[in-house]
């Protein structure tokens, strides 16, 4: 099928890419022309393992990228809009989704061929029916289901896995509210032989929805529970997770089921999606009269772990932070990612600064967006290799459970003064190290 995807960020650019290896004829849409030419060029704009394969394979022989919407979309069968959508405890921001749907549907305008636009965009339950499809429709004077197609198609994608989730989903999600369009988006997925629901447009919203509020809950409560076992003599919060992780309703059959790993503490969770979708979805429900204290408290207690982390290291430090060496290791949100969006190292650094700390950060990736985000203040400096970093830390955070951190034993060790090493995602042995702390410990 020939397909257009609008918007060639984290979930635009691997889908696309995805689905030229699906033998998809597909053009990524970006404003910025740079990322178009590094797309082009086979060099993708972001760090994703396995993407720069698919670049590799399929750049100019089914898969290209184009600044130019109304040429990419004009002879399209679908049309995929995967722009951002971010939001605040006000609400979600349309502004990027409604201008393109505008954009297409102006470039559709006076097709007789019934093309299909899909919404692959994070939106709460009743966008695409109530806001895309007026807009479509007011641009391209066509008519909702008889000339023009929409249909929702939720990402379900975690980045440093995202080709992995995409080319061997779990589900694939397919909202519709008339059965072409449905058939159309069930030809596009039909060389993936996996469970297919097929659903109304507002469901498929509820469903992504659903599933990212419900990992960010799960993320909250054992961090609750790791604030109460850290102040019970005793107990371990990881200890306690592994007896959880042991319940049988947290297995599928007799593979452990992938929803256990978001049930272990650690200092919060971070990205382009969890943050976002949990302040929109308590917004939304609040907008609609129905009162979302459960999610309102889930992102309480996620912005209160970084108070919690520094909590742990002045205790340690007995209160002792100012002009103190700490490393922060770790500023990507999670590993596998060169992503920084609302990475929990950041208040945690801004934290650390206002204590009056000198503060080093290390991340084997995700460095320079780092220093994008963060810029360049007193205090504050980035190191790329670790073993400096420990050498003259008093104290070290772990934040990000990088497989390159796994060495930090032996630089510890090493060291002429062994750190002390704050543990916020309980990555290691208690043992390994001389001085160890850690969150619900």
């Amino acid at each position: 099928m020939r397909l257009t995807v609008i918007g060639a960020g984290y979930v635009g650019l691997v889908t696309g890419a995805c689905l030229a290896d699906a033998g998809h004829e597909v053009i990524l849409v970006d404003l910025d022309d740079s990322k178009v030419a590094d797309i082009n060029a086979g060099d993708p704009p972001i760090f994703e393992p396995g993407l720069e394969d698919l670049l590799d394979k399929h750049v100019n022989r089914g898969l290209k990228a184009s600044s130019d919407m109304t040429s990419a979309v004009a002879e399209a069968e679908v049309v995929m809009l995967a722009v951002g959508t971010p939001s605040n405890d006000q609400g979600i921001d349309l502004t990027h989704l409604e201008k393109a749907a505008r954009q297409v549907g102006e470039a559709l305008a006076g097709r007789d061929d019934r093309p299909v636009v899909v919404v692959k965009s994070t939106v709460v339950p009743g966008t695409t029916s109530g806001r895309v499809g007026p807009i479509l429709v007011e641009a391209s004077g066509l008519e909702l289901g008889s000339t023009i197609g929409l249909g929702v198609n939720p990402e379900f994608l975690t980045e440093g896995t995202a080709v992995h989730d995409f080319t061997d989903p779990d589900r694939i999600v397919i909202g519709a509210d008339d059965e072409a369009t449905a058939a159309v988006m069930l030809e596009l997925y039909a060389g993936y032989d996996v469970p297919k629901m097929l659903c109304g447009t507002a469901t498929a919203e509820m469903i992504k929805y659903a599933s990212n509020t419900l990992l960010a809950t799960l993320i909250s409560f054992s961090n609750e529970i790791a604030s109460l076992s850290a102040r019970i003599d005793g107990v371990d919060v990881a200890e306690v997770m592994a007896g959880v992780h042991a319940s049988r309703y947290l297995s599928a059959g007799d593979h452990p089921a992938e929803i256990a790993s978001f049930i272990f503490p650690g200092v919060g969770y971070g990205g382009s999606c969890l943050p976002k979708d949990t302040v929109a979805l308590a917004a939304h429900g609040r907008a609609l009269g129905v009162p979302m204290p459960l999610l309102e408290q889930v992102d309480r207690v996620n912005r209160d772990q970084p108070i919690e982390v520094m909590r742990i290291l002045s205790s340690e430090l007995g209160g002792a932070i100012k002009g103190r060496a700490i490393g922060v290791l770790g500023v990507a949100f999670k590993p596998d990612t060169d992503d920084v969006r609302e990475s929990p190292a950041f208040p945690i650094i801004e934290l650390l600064l206002e204590a009056g700390a000198e503060v080093t950060a290390h991340d084997p990736m995700a460095i320079p967006n780092a220093r994008k985000w963060l810029g360049e203040r007193p205090g504050l400096d980035f190191e790329d290799d670790l073993s400096k970093v420990v050498a003259k830390a008093s104290a070290l955070i772990l934040v990000t459970s990088w497989d390159e951190y796994r060495q930090l034993p032996e630089l510890i060790v090493a060291a002429s003064e062994p750190p002390l090493l704050v543990d916020g995602r309980r990555f290691l042995p208690k043992s390994s190290v001389p001085y160890y702390s850690g969150i619900g410990l």
